[in-house]
């Protein structure tokens, strides 16, 4: 296989074993869709003891140096800086990743992982006078405590270990399901990199169940302190009800329906080439991509004439290849379900102005006309689909961009910068990107959305603050003077 063994296990307890379920995941490589890794399942009570271990565990976790811990994070920064091509290669054979997502999907992973390095000496104590005179007030940083990660399959590595390296960098625990679409890129391969960096074993686990065995088990268990979700809108409002319920803190990175602005005064070539890398990098397969191409209709003819083209040239196929762009999608589920949508759209009235081929899990781009009331400009397409919507003005163009549940990320082009910032801010999103395209992630940034697009955010700052918690301890030093004395 490779060099990592053990991959078909789950990690619980610093050990590699079988999961206790008489049910198997099958990795199947996406492109030639064949089996890759089968592993057996963990059952319910392979998770109590995953959740156990973590929490037995944490307390001394956290008490441990920062600068023990700040060394594993760094030593596995290094493990996977030497294990480049393998890890790679195992990015396109479990997830479908083409070569140049995957070496970008692992640029990324360490670019959060040197974030979370610096994690550790920032759980500061800040020392403040009270307005109580002779008091001394304490406000401590101290981690969660047990923290349940579940992954989603597009980007498996990169968004699972931002909230792991983080979480693990701040003295949490932390028990990661990853999809079971990419056990090993979202999963096990995170497990053998930290157990190989020294990280004491029962910190972390990985485990692998399947939800029609544990229903919500994982995220309404008593142990977790805190649930951290990439996936889906509809599993994430669930993961929300039943966190609020048993009080559990929760940071939920949702679907996105995002817009891409082309107005009236925009650069159509700079232009097509940020609408197709938006739209069509990993096949569309990214929250963030670009699910709908709002155009001036001054200049929608040239735009969508000169997109079209554009996409019809584009290299699809083997992902091992170098250049491929479109790759397969993560399995034929995917690929069917896309065609029905284009269908639906084409019922309620689209205009086909490219139609995608099917090549195994392969799908080429479709590029439609359309409104933004069609199938394909409501639902997130997360594949090589796009609707191009003509808006009359600016004005319509900003009304369309936010008719829509989600917020997650967008774009506007045009050779004024001040009016696309001021365009920007009206658009109801967490992020926009000025004269490029919606698809960016940086460890320095902001990252999440608004309204059914997520709560919470990762990166800078935000990731120290969502996998802490501040504890008020004060000291009275001096007799103090109370109303009944």
């Amino acid at each position: 296989m490779n060099k990592y063994e053990q991959l078909d296990l789950n990690y619980i307890g610093g050990q590699w074993r079988k999961g206790k379920s008489q049910k198997v995941i099958e990795s199947v490589d996406p492109y030639t869709e064949e089996t890759y890794i089968t592993l057996q399942v963990a059952s319910l009570e392979d998770l109590d003891k995953a959740y156990e271990s973590a929490r037995s565990h944490q307390k001394e976790w956290a008490e441990t140096n920062p600068f023990q811990r700040a060394a594993v994070i760094k030593k596995a920064i290094h493990l996977m800086e030497d294990r480049k091509d393998e890890i790679v290669d195992i990015l396109i054979k479990d997830a479908g990743s083409t070569m140049a997502k995957a070496e970008l999907e692992l640029d990324i992973t360490l670019s959060v992982m040197s974030l979370a390095a610096e994690f550790p000496f920032r759980m500061e104590t800040i020392v403040n006078d009270s307005m109580i005179p002779g008091k001394k007030n304490h406000l401590i940083r101290k981690p969660v405590g047990v923290v349940g990660v579940i992954g989603p399959f597009n980007f498996p590595l990169n968004l699972s270990m931002r909230s792991v390296a983080p979480a693990l960098a701040t003295g949490n625990a932390v028990v990661l399901k990853p999809s079971s679409q990419t056990p090993i890129s979202g999963g096990n391969i995170i497990g053998k990199v930290f157990e190989e960096a020294g990280l004491p074993k029962g910190v972390l686990q990985v485990v692998h169940p399947k939800t029609s065995e544990i229903g919500d088990a994982f995220y309404s268990h008593p142990v977790p302190d805190m649930i951290s979700f990439t996936g889906s809108t509809g599993v994430g409002k669930n993961i929300g009800e039943v966190a609020g319920r048993e009080v559990k803190r929760t940071i939920l990175e949702l679907g996105g329906n995002n817009a891409m602005v082309i107005l009236d005064d925009a650069d159509i070539d700079r232009a097509v080439k940020g609408a197709i890398y938006g739209r069509f990098m990993h096949s569309g397969q990214i929250c963030m991509s670009t699910n709908r191409i709002i155009v001036d209709e001054s200049l929608f003819d040239a735009f969508a004439e000169k997109f079209v083209e554009t996409a019809r040239s584009l290299k699809h196929g083997d992902p091992t290849q170098k250049g491929t762009l479109i790759g397969p999608l993560i399995s034929g589920d995917e690929v069917e379900r896309l065609i029905d949508e284009i269908e639906k759209a084409k019922s309620e009235g689209a205009e086909v102005l490219l139609e995608g081929k099917r090549e195994g899990n392969v799908l080429t781009p479709t590029i439609l006309k359309g409104t933004n009331d069609m199938t394909t400009a409501q639902n997130e397409m997360f594949g090589p689909v796009v609707t191009l919507i003509p808006a009359k003005d600016e004005a319509h163009a900003l009304e369309l961009a936010n008719d829509t549940e989600a917020g997650l990320s967008g774009a506007v082009s045009s050779n004024d910068e001040k009016r696309a910032f001021a365009f920007a801010e009206k658009m109801e999103t967490g992020m926009v990107h000025i004269n490029d395209q919606s698809v960016n992630d940086e460890p320095y940034i902001a990252f999440g959305g608004e309204k059914q697009s997520g709560i919470g955010r990762f990166g800078r700052e935000h990731s120290l603050d969502e996998f802490t918690t501040w504890k008020w301890i004060s000291v009275q030093k001096e007799p103090r003077d109370y109303p009944f004395d």
